[in-house]
């Protein structure tokens, strides 16, 4: 059952609690006195025991980036939280304590094993995200409806399932229905189930699980196309083309042109309109279309920039690998030497050969990085003048194709603007047959007014052009910006680490020497 706290004292899981946690726990050799010493880093912690602390809520674990086990049982925790950051985490304890909700665990997809016995939970949900979850320990419980076993469906890895001292459990058909809705499920309150049990009760609800698999296909059937959609517009969005395969942008014109879609009613608009939308989808298309072959085109030059630059600084490792091994080839036969001689002049003589050596490896190998980076800077000027004219030329034809789309809107205006005018003229004669909605009619007040309706109409249209090209133009021009500096940037990142292993190397080589003189010079 879950624990009261009114006559305990409630604790807060601080970091002068989770020290002391962390240090009884460790190891108590002579390693365990060192890390006590040094201090040991909640980073690297992989299993941390904190039960039986009167905790109340969860807080400051986001230290505990390795975090593989938990164990919070038996406190006086109301709430599931504070967890987000244990994303490694594989083994949660969290029985015996006061938790109404299932909650807090949407990052932790690494989850296997979850106890939240005997606490105060009445429905089994918020699990979605653990999908490698194996064992689910929620007995003692306030679970009472028998349905919330249809959710635990969805997690095909679960082999041990406690529901025991919950209410459902007391149904009469409750581990037939278990049986019978979770096929995988192996062992179900500390007993290991039954195969013949199992068969029995799938043939008993037979015709509830078939029409429940059939739902479960259509939503996974549907789900799937959802997330096929998701990704086909994500790569169209990286092709600056999103919704431009279809009547997207034609539609987006009249969704808010009130009187655009007032003016459509008019006697011979529909044909009109049908003809400018199916001449407009085309052009769209064809821009769509002339897109996704650039963006091909864009990719296919990015990934041999990539490998270009990846060859060359190969081809240059493998270069200073083997000046380096040749040097230190050299240089152990040198050292050996001196460490045999007795003779103090030839000791110096050898000293001033090895520091000479390795002032050459310096040079050498700064020589070589000096020539990967003049290599490296002409093959990112090719590729940048390469990737800006792909750049200019899908944006100058997009401007073409976009300007097709106004000139057909312009005489798509041009011909509802007469047919406007010639209603009017009807109107004001008493000579039109047709009906219009009084909405329609009470446009054709006089020519300024109507002139204006189909002008506003007009500019709409027009707006929306004009906002996609802007768009367009904007996203393709940021990706090439963007990708351009983070190339930069990441060329003088990998020049300035290099330059400083060589240092460092070159630093360790002569200090190494030095200390080999002071030792050879005070022997002597």
């Amino acid at each position: 059952m879950s624990r009261p706290f009114d006559s305990m004292d409630p604790k807060v899981m601080d970091d002068d609690m989770l020290k002391v946690a962390v240090v009884e726990q460790g190891p108590q050799e002579e390693a365990g006195q060192l890390a006590k010493q040094e201090g040991i880093l909640f980073k690297d912690v992989r299993s941390l025991q904190l039960d039986f602390r009167n905790i109340l809520r969860i807080d400051n674990l986001w230290q505990f980036e390795n975090l593989q086990k938990l164990q919070l049982n038996n406190n006086i925790i109301e709430r599931i939280e504070g967890l987000e950051n244990l994303i490694h985490l594989v083994w949660l304890d969290l029985s015996f304590n006061n938790i109404e909700a299932i909650e807090g665990l949407d990052t932790l997809v690494n989850l296997e094993d979850l106890s939240l016995s005997n606490n105060r939970i009445a429905k089994i949900d918020s699990l979605d995200a653990l999908v490698k979850l194996q064992v689910l320990s929620l007995g003692n419980n306030q679970i009472g409806n028998i349905m919330n076993i249809i959710y635990l469906r969805q997690f095909s890895c679960l082999r041990t399932l406690t529901l025991s001292e919950n209410p459902i459990a007391e149904a009469e058909e409750y581990k037939e229905f278990i049986y019978a809705y979770l096929p995988d499920l192996v062992y179900l309150d500390f007993r290991r189930i039954d195969e013949q049990a199992r068969e029995a009760s799938k043939l008993k609800h037979q015709y509830s699980i078939d029409e429940m698999k059939h739902r479960e296909a259509l939503m996974r059937a549907r789900l799937e196309d959802e997330k096929a959609q998701r990704q086909m517009l994500e790569e169209h969005k990286l092709a600056f083309i999103e919704r431009l395969n279809g009547p997207f942008l034609f539609n987006s014109m009249y969704s808010e042109d009130v009187e655009g879609n007032k003016l459509s009613s008019l006697p011979g608009v529909d044909e009109l309109l049908e003809t400018y939308k199916d001449k407009f989808v085309i052009i769209c298309l064809n821009i769509f279309e002339y897109g996704l072959k650039q963006q091909e085109k864009r990719m296919a030059e990015l990934d041999t920039f990539n490998e270009c630059i990846q060859d060359a600084i190969r081809e240059n490792q493998e270069q200073g690998k083997l000046k380096v091994t040749k040097f230190e080839e050299k240089h152990l036969l040198n050292l050996n030497a001196i460490r045999e001689e007795s003779d103090l002049p030839n000791i110096e003589k050898k000293l001033i050969e090895c520091s000479d050596d390795i002032t050459d490896l310096f040079n050498v190998l700064m020589t070589l990085e000096m020539q990967l980076v003049e290599q490296l800077e002409e093959t990112i000027n090719i590729f940048e003048r390469n990737i800006t004219d792909m750049v200019g030329l899908f944006i100058e034809n997009v401007q073409s194709l976009m300007a097709q789309c106004r000139d057909l809107e312009n005489h798509h205006h041009e011909k509802i603007l007469e047919i406007a005018i010639n209603t009017l003229e009807k109107i004001l004669k008493n000579e039109m047959d047709e009906d219009l909605p009084d909405d329609v009619r009470a446009l054709f007040v006089d020519k300024d007014t109507i002139v204006n309706a189909v002008g506003a109409s007009h500019d709409i249209h027009l707006l929306k052009i004009d906002n996609r090209e802007d768009e367009l133009v904007t996203g393709i021009n940021s990706w090439c910006a963007h990708l351009l500096d983070k190339i930069h940037r990441e060329e003088i990142v990998r020049n300035r680490k290099r330059v400083k292993e060589i240092n460092q190397y070159i630093d360790h080589m002569q200090s190494e020497l030095d200390n080999l003189e002071c030792g050879d010079i005070i022997d002597i």
